[in-house]
């Protein structure tokens, strides 16, 4: 990318900065080491000081001071320098015999301290960033070795209460380090199996404008993938990004490559996309709104399946395949605007019907009873949609209605059945992909009547084998009686699905 060389420039400064600042400090804490044991010197000599012990002490006092004040040094000779340091102050305090009483003045204020250090210690235990809690230890530990020492009876205790939330520190810190080197190396796996994906794709022979489409989302998904996996280990990660950048690199660049070679391409596409103009601008006033919807989506997507044009005509042509999409999709939000009031005339419109069903009484007459019901369904069948926030509960509560009158009125059961059925396909019409449903459900049932008619050819010929058979009366007229059974419920398909093709031809 045009930014890459950047980057590698940029990367490059940054470690020459950042040696160059390791190789001075490295310097620095050299020197500190050497003033340090100067110290140490310094403190040996007060031993042999003649001055009185107040001066001595606070000579003490200044070179400990002056201690504190100095930076860093190697970490690989703190130890002994410490070791070291802290012999000398014990062998100052034991030498020169100082005043009891200000020794243990100075003793108890170095206890003080270190039970605070001990206190914020255990602190730490409490903070969930386990990496801020190491760090905050470390300076406590600096400032536990700059306190003094402090009484014999409390030194052993004290140090066993600041060792042990050390420990537990140092042991979530080990944790968390060996957790991250574990999703390090997953990182790891799961960059190089991309790498490995995009190294397939360049093996690929493309030769089509749609395949190199195809193929560069491909990689684009991979690179977005790639984006959310963390990072590997720092001895890894540059080296797998760098794999990962020149097999994205090398596809980008073959596909230039190919666009380049082929400026007839970018006619043809001219072409192509000049005829999907010429499609929307012959759909853009159509009022079929569901089919011309799709039809419009699909040419939509075939635009977008289609390379590149010549530079000078991509503009204009897509500001005129957009108008037309534009103006049909205008319309219909125009239209449907519209569609939604007369869809609330008719849910107060079935609501009313709805009341009438439920106040409906008995006339005694199961053949007028039949009709009146034929006639509630008829008249919900001929009013309109109603909004679709509405549509399943207001078609649940007519079902309650018409069920109830099921129960309530003398009607035989196979009309009931059937007028039942006739309901649920009406409720199928209303439905998004409702014809659809219907035939499926014709299917189920034509399948149904097939199984049932060489069910009656089987039970036919049984008949002739049972004569032959002891207790063949019996027999004999359970399987009529299963004939009998089979006929009709064949006779109740044959319905169901007449009406099936009837209510599919008025929708034609």
């Amino acid at each position: 990318s045009p930014y890459e060389q950047d980057i590698k420039d940029l990367l490059k400064q940054y470690r020459q900065i950042r040696h160059e600042f390791n190789k001075k400090l490295e310097e620095e804490k050299e020197i500190n080491l050497q003033l340090k044991y100067d110290i140490i010197e310094e403190i040996k000599g007060l031993v042999h000081t003649e001055e009185s012990i107040n001066k001595t002490f606070q000579d003490f006092r200044n070179l400990q001071q002056r201690w504190r004040e100095i930076g860093l040094v190697p970490q690989s000779k703190m130890k002994d320098l410490w070791d070291t340091y802290h012999f000398h102050v014990e062998n100052f305090y034991d030498y020169i015999k100082i005043n009891k009483e200000l020794r243990d003045i100075d003793l108890k204020k170095n206890l003080e301290i270190k039970i605070r250090l001990c206190e914020q210690a255990e602190e730490l235990l409490l903070e969930p960033n386990v990496l801020k809690a190491f760090r905050q230890l470390q300076k406590l530990h600096d400032r536990w070795r700059e306190a003094g020492p402090v009484p014999r009876e409390n030194k052993d205790d004290i140090w066993e209460r600041f060792k042990a939330p050390t420990t537990k520190i140092n042991k979530k810190h080990q944790e968390y380090f060996e957790t991250r080197k574990e999703e390090q190396k997953k990182n790891l796996e799961a960059k190089r199996a991309l790498c490995e994906q995009v190294e397939e794709i360049n093996k690929q022979e493309i030769t089509t404008p749609k395949e190199w489409g195809d193929k560069s989302r491909e990689i684009i998904n991979l690179q977005k993938i790639w984006k959310t996996i963390g990072f590997a280990s720092p001895k890894e990660n540059n080296r797998i990004y760098r794999r990962f950048r020149e097999a994205c690199d090398k596809f980008f660049n073959a596909r230039r490559d190919f666009y380049s070679k082929n400026k007839e391409l970018e006619q043809h596409n001219l072409e192509l996309k000049t005829e999907l103009c010429m499609q929307a601008e012959a759909l853009k006033d159509s009022e079929d709104w569901h089919k011309t919807t799709q039809d419009l989506i699909n040419i939509q997507k075939q635009w977008k399946e289609i390379g590149p044009i010549p530079r000078k005509h991509s503009t204009a042509l897509w500001k005129r395949f957009r108008s037309a999409c534009d103006y049909f999709f205008e319309k219909k939000s125009e239209h449907f605007l519209n569609i939604n009031s007369q869809q609330k005339d008719n849910l107060k419109e079935k609501e009313e019907l709805i009341r009438e069903v439920q106040s409906f009484k008995s006339t005694g007459d199961a053949d007028e009873n039949l009709k009146m019901l034929k006639e509630f369904q008829r008249r919900w069948s001929e009013i309109g949609h109603v909004p679709i926030t509405e549509k399943d509960e207001i078609q649940k509560q007519f079902r309650m209605g018409i069920d109830k009158l099921f129960d309530t009125l003398k009607i035989d059961q196979s009309k009931r059945e059937l007028l039942r059925f006739k309901s649920m396909m009406a409720s199928f019409s209303e439905s998004p992909h409702g014809m659809n449903k219907m035939r499926m459900e014709r299917e189920r049932h034509m399948n149904k009547l097939k199984q049932l008619e060489n069910d009656l050819i089987l039970l036919d010929n049984n008949i002739g084998f049972f004569t032959k058979s002891k207790n063949a009366e019996v027999l004999i007229q359970d399987v009529k009686r299963k004939i009998e059974q089979t006929k009709e419920n064949i006779e109740s398909l044959k319905e169901k699905i007449q009406l099936i093709d009837n209510m599919d031809q008025s929708e034609e």
